[in-house]
């Protein structure tokens, strides 16, 4: 592994490190009282520390749940009172900002573990440091189900009570073949995905995917700046890059030509995550990078990729692919009453996006909501929420969220396709353009061409 820390130093580290870091935090654990099944918490950024707690969980059949550094008191105090926190691994800066308040409200909260001081604060919070010091580099892992409780994932849902994912050890099958068939990974590649670590794709694949392949990772410490992204994709000769619509976005706007300043020799496959990839921006990967950018689909509850333009298929921009083998996906309608559903087999029609249940990475339940959770399952698919349609080569496009979506004019419109129209518009100043991604504004033809029409008139 290679960390890029935020001073611009480089540090390097090896497996036979990660090992014996990992052996110490899961000896930690033990010696703080966690138990099988008990929620180790962790609010740190993109840092080395958050992957040895990770792996060290998870070595001590614990559960590890994430969380995302920008969060603000009120969203970490309901993740980690829902969650039943009993250790949060954590940075000083962080822990004074959000959580020093909150402790009266967190009573399973027993012990904070500073990653970045020296000396004990006391009153339950701690150096880590200094304990991973004091315990032993050796540890035996426990015997695993695959059904053992291993991931606790809240969704970042904008109302309500964040919803608690639950994923089990068994998750890692996924994570392994779609690593193989979907990221293409390789025992000689250099692998890099820049996804915060507080989030699901963070963890599946920014830890969990390469590692069970044996690939060396970039840990970059930084937030995004486009000289220095394309400098560490070539100093440290990253050949698969998973990255974010939201970051492609952002290079296409820098008026950098990257193949005429830097060696991107070594990078040969480029994926995109978290939501979905506009045309605009498959084009310009295959014109600025050499490389056409691959675009996949999945949730927080799938636990990993379930649709994908892997590397065997052919990218049809806009798309988010095929389902993976042994992934069964369709196009569902409700019945009136809810009960039942129908399948819809004709091509481009929209629907409900339903996956057939039973993948080695489907969530489990959500934490302390059972009700909720078989709300989401009918006649055996899980219905995920997202409105789709499939062409007539099983190709699915995503079309919104079921919640974000208004119906007009016997259409249905969702943020995507209008987005997408006004990024490629010439009239759209940069500025403007910029507002217009984040705000994701509806899409669709109709709505497409009135706001064509609004540009080109001003």
């Amino acid at each position: 592994m290679r960390a890029h820390l935020r001073d611009g130093t480089v540090t390097a580290r090896s497996y036979r490190w990660l090992r014996a870091e990992t052996n110490r935090f899961a000896n930690l654990l033990r010696t703080l009282g966690v138990r099988r099944g008990e929620r180790v918490f962790a609010l740190t950024g993109r840092v080395l520390e958050h992957y040895v707690a990770a792996l060290g969980t998870l070595k001590n059949i614990s559960v590890f749940c994430p969380l995302f550094s920008a969060f603000g008191p009120e969203p970490l105090a309901q993740r980690l009172g829902r969650g039943e926190a009993k250790i949060l691994v954590t940075t000083e800066r962080l822990y004074r900002r959000t959580v020093a308040g909150l402790r009266s409200r967190l009573p399973t909260l027993e012990h904070i573990l500073l990653l970045d001081v020296d000396d004990h604060p006391g009153d339950g919070v701690w150096s880590l440091r200094a304990l991973l010091a004091e315990a032993s580099p050796e540890f035996t892992v426990p015997r695993t189900a695959p059904d053992d409780v291993a991931l606790l994932h809240f969704t970042s849902g904008t109302t309500g009570m964040p919803k608690g994912a639950i994923h089990v050890h068994e998750a890692a099958i996924t994570h392994f073949v779609t690593g193989k068939y979907v990221l293409d990974l390789h025992p000689d590649d250099v692998y890099w995905c820049t996804a915060d670590p507080g989030w699901v794709t963070g963890t599946s694949y920014g830890i969990i995917a390469p590692l069970l392949h044996g690939v060396p990772c970039i840990v970059d410490e930084g937030e995004f700046d486009a000289d220095r992204w394309y400098r560490t994709l070539a100093s440290d000769g990253v050949s698969v890059w998973y990255t974010a619509p939201t970051a492609i976005r952002m290079l296409m706007r820098a008026s950098e030509e990257p193949r005429e300043r830097y060696d991107l020799r070594r990078l040969r496959f480029v994926a995109s995550v978290g939501e979905p990839l506009n045309p605009s921006a498959v084009v310009w990967g295959q014109r600025t990078l050499g490389l056409p950018i691959h675009d996949n689909w999945w949730q927080t509850e799938t636990g990993g990729i379930m649709i994908a333009n892997y590397v065997a298929l052919e990218i049809r921009p806009g798309s988010m692919g095929r389902p993976l083998p042994g992934i069964e996906a369709a196009i569902v309608r409700r019945s009136t009453d809810g009960e039942t559903l129908e399948l819809v087999t004709e091509p481009d029609r929209e629907g409900d996006l339903a996956l057939r249940a039973g993948w080695p990475s489907m969530f489990r339940g959500y934490l302390h909501d059972e009700k909720r959770y078989a709300a989401c399952f009918t006649g055996g698919w899980y219905v995920t929420g997202d409105l789709a349609r499939r062409d007539a080569d099983g190709y699915f496009t995503f079309v919104g969220r079921a919640d974000d979506i208004i119906k007009t004019a016997g259409h249905m419109v969702g943020p995507f396709e209008v987005e997408s129209a006004l990024m490629e518009h010439p009239e759209v100043p940069m500025p403007y353009a910029k507002q217009l991604e984040i705000a994701a504004l509806p899409q669709t033809a109709t709505i497409v061409d009135v706001v064509r029409r609004m540009v080109s008139h001003g």
